[in-house]
């Protein structure tokens, strides 16, 4: 094994680290992903003699990467009122695959990315190196271009902002509870039962990317996303169980071809958040090989 092949063994070693820490702070498992691959040019072109930890190496210099496409992002974003989800992770309701449970343990939340996606790029960048892994402020400073107390300020607002994001139930069951409740209200044409099971300050955001702009919404209170529902429960055949982001969720699939996904954030048994993606665009880059024989497809 010549030096470079050693290099990049030891480089996959650290690949899922990398993921965790790029897909929280870009929001998008394609972009993360892009992420890694800069890391890995850069590592590539560097001496690996001079490189004691690594793995603080490569966080630092994919916390350099992410920032520069952070704000590369803010400067090309069009519309700023466009309603935005981040990329979810789907995984099958029970795979029984130790690959899955351990992505499942390590998720962060729909609700969560979404605040973190109203943060600057700075307060972005400070806050998941530090608060979510650790890193010391002396080696955020430099990668934020700002003193050690500033970068300290950084994590600080953005830890304040994060804190406004709803924390869900942690037994997935009871999360499941509810949601089933919710399509089974829809299905019936229920108003009455899907208000008492939405929180009476509940948020939907639907992102249906700039093609499909008219599914595209914004509604809060229970009863507009009661409403908002009952237009939809046509759909309510289709659903089907799904992780994510860790989280009760569903896949949307009529005759298997995948037309939306939903994360639901339930707190004390009721839904305070739903987070779906309907984008055309993006929807072909989720990953549903887990869900096997059942034929889902995103294409």
């Amino acid at each position: 094994m010549d030096d470079r092949d050693s290099l990049a063994e030891q480089f996959e070693a650290h690949r899922g680290h990398l993921r965790s820490v790029a897909y929280r702070m870009l929001g998008s498992v394609t972009e993360a992903d892009d992420a890694i691959q800069e890391s890995w040019l850069r590592l590539s072109r560097s001496d690996p003699s001079g490189i004691e930890n690594l793995r603080g190496w490569l966080t630092t210099v994919i916390g350099r990467v992410c920032i520069g496409m952070l704000r590369s992002r803010a400067g090309r974003r069009e519309d700023p009122l466009h309603t935005h989800v981040p990329d979810p992770i789907v995984r099958a309701v029970d795979s029984g695959d130790p690959e899955d449970e351990a992505l499942v343990v390590d998720s962060v939340g729909l609700a969560l990315l979404v605040v973190l996606d109203v943060l600057s790029p700075a307060e972005r960048v400070a806050f998941v190196l530090h608060d979510m892994f650790g890193v010391p402020f002396d080696d955020i400073a430099p990668i934020v271009g700002r003193s050690h107390a500033a970068a300290r300020q950084l994590a600080s607002r953005a830890r304040r902002r994060v804190r406004t994001a709803p924390v869900p139930d942690a037994d997935l069951s009871r999360q499941r509870k509810a949601v089933d409740a919710f399509f089974a209200a829809a299905h019936d044409g229920d108003f009455d039962a899907l208000v008492a099971v939405l929180d009476p300050d509940v948020v939907l955001r639907s992102d249906g990317g700039v093609v499909c702009a008219a599914n595209s919404v914004l509604l809060r209170g229970s009863e507009n996303v009661a409403g908002r529902a009952l237009k939809f429960a046509a759909l309510s055949p289709f659903v089907r169980p799904a992780l994510v982001n860790g989280a009760a969720g569903v896949v949307i699939a009529p005759r298997g071809r995948l037309f939306s996904v939903l994360a639901f954030t339930v707190c004390d048994g009721m839904i305070v958040e739903i987070n779906a993606l309907s984008d055309p665009g993006r929807l072909p880059a989720i990953d549903l090989t887990v869900f096997g024989d059942q034929m889902v497809t995103s294409k």
